[in-house]
């Protein structure tokens, strides 16, 4: 892997992530750059699909490091995010000395680190320079005492194993939390982290997203896509439905009409296509009515 490359300004930031396909506005650049300068946690919010997961791999690909995620979930277990013993490796060892008689000596060859399973976490501080991408996803699904398990990496890049003891970051990780906000997050959780909502894109931003994401798409087409989905989240259309196509969706919508060989859209192909924008029935039911005001030019005064 090559050398992680210095970005020494918030152009560079822009720049290097372009150069991944990644399109980054300045005030979410100016968030990686002080996140990388400050060596703070960047904890982001958004809706769904907005880019938040896409930036951590990004930033990956960027800075030369390996990306390594931590999924949340309901019901989450420390032991899934930092650690576990290798309970059979152990017992096999203890078998095997069942012979001696110093068995407080034994007890104590158990806990090595070779039988030690290391997850995300443990991962993200012991991987070697220069140091990893941790991707902490979806922390608004995990429980309250898991945040605060959390606290202790996120404040001071370390964790305590009661057998080995206080493990430190071998090279600084940098380290990125990702929350769809279906809960608040602790204040505690918050303080240790930079912060910056990502909202849904511009209309020549998510033009620049799917031009780069999906460069088979001609001009003429990625510009109807990106304007479709953005008056589909503008109001007066957005309140007909649940939740609005993010940019995920509408880079797999491109990958979908390029497959069909759509050269513009018409109101046949978004019917046929409507599942890759909405994933809910009734979304797709009420997109059906507004297409051909979704089609008409807005009026320009």
């Amino acid at each position: 892997m090559s050398a992680s490359p210095a970005l020494n300004s918030i152009d560079e930031v822009i720049h290097a992530l372009a150069g991944v396909g990644y399109a980054a506005e300045r005030r979410l650049a100016t968030a990686v750059f002080l996140s990388l300068r400050l060596q703070r946690p960047l904890l982001l919010e958004g809706e769904p699909g907005v880019g938040k997961t896409e930036l951590a791999k990004a930033l990956a690909k960027v800075l030369a490091r390996p990306l390594i995620r931590l999924q949340c979930y309901d019901g989450m277990e420390q032991r899934e995010a930092l650690y576990e013993w290798n309970h059979a490796a152990q017992l096999l060892h203890m078998r095997a000395a069942q012979s001696r008689t110093d068995t407080d000596a034994v007890e104590q060859e158990v806990y090595q680190e070779k039988y030690l399973i290391r997850r995300p976490l443990l991962q993200a501080l012991q991987a070697p320079a220069p140091g990893a991408v941790l991707l902490i996803d979806e922390v608004d699904r995990a429980d309250e005492p898991f945040e605060a398990f959390l606290l202790e990496y996120l404040g001071e890049y370390q964790v305590t194993i009661p057998e080995l003891g206080t493990q430190r970051a071998t090279a600084m990780p940098v380290t990125i939390l990702t929350s769809n906000r279906t809960r608040d997050l602790h204040d505690a959780v918050k303080r240790r982290c930079l912060f910056h909502w990502m909202d849904y894109p511009e209309r020549e931003r998510e033009l620049a997203i799917v031009r780069a994401q999906v460069p088979e798409a001609g001009e003429a087409l990625a510009n109807q896509i990106a304007t479709f989905v953005g008056r589909l989240r503008s109001q007066p259309f957005a309140s007909a439905f649940q939740r609005g196509p993010g940019i995920a969706e509408s880079v797999e919508w491109a990958k979908a009409l390029v497959s069909l060989n759509t050269l513009e859209l018409d109101p046949e192909v978004i019917h046929d296509t409507a599942g890759i924008l909405f994933k809910q029935r009734e979304d797709v039911a009420a997109l059906a009515p507004l297409v051909n005001d979704l089609l008409t030019p807005e009026e320009t005064t």
